[in-house]
């Protein structure tokens, strides 16, 4: 398989404290940010100091066609708005015969948002959903443990 087929067809596989959710067709905003703040020295005009103060992480969205599995996250959310605490997922980016091709640790996840299929009878789309989670950073290889 070249490179090219890999990222044209990839699964994104979803797993929460080693549950698994299914499978995602789309997965966007994997992603942080050094988040810095300026200061001016006096007499200094030359440049301004950048400082790292913190890393942001951005929500990450996942999207898929509906399927049997696509009542796990409703349930996990109105347990989440019970009370229930952070969890740390996995996504496995996989080929479509199940290889693995890399995969990103989540810690502290919590679902932010989950949008459901849009149905017009004059229209034949697929129904999709939306699942959209906050996370507290990376972990895993090359994230430092």
């Amino acid at each position: 398989m070249t490179d090219q087929d890999i990222a044209i067809a990839v699964c994104f596989v979803l797993t929460i404290d080693g549950h698994p959710l299914g499978a995602f067709t789309s997965c966007e905003g994997l992603g942080c940010e050094l988040v810095m703040e300026q200061r001016e020295e006096g007499g200094n005009n030359g440049f301004v100091h950048q400082l790292p103060t913190r890393v942001k992480y951005s929500n990450v969205k996942l999207s898929r066609p509906i399927t049997e599995a696509s009542k796990e996250f409703p349930t996990w959310f109105a347990k989440v708005d019970r009370g229930v605490a952070a969890r740390t997922a996995t996504i496995e980016a996989k080929t479509p015969d199940g290889r693995l091709i890399t995969s990103w640790g989540l810690r502290h996840v919590l679902p932010v948002r989950w949008t459901g299929p849009q149905f017009a009878a004059d229209s034949a789309k697929v129904a999709t959903e939306t699942i959209e989670l906050s996370h507290q950073g990376f972990f895993g290889p090359g994230w430092g443990g």
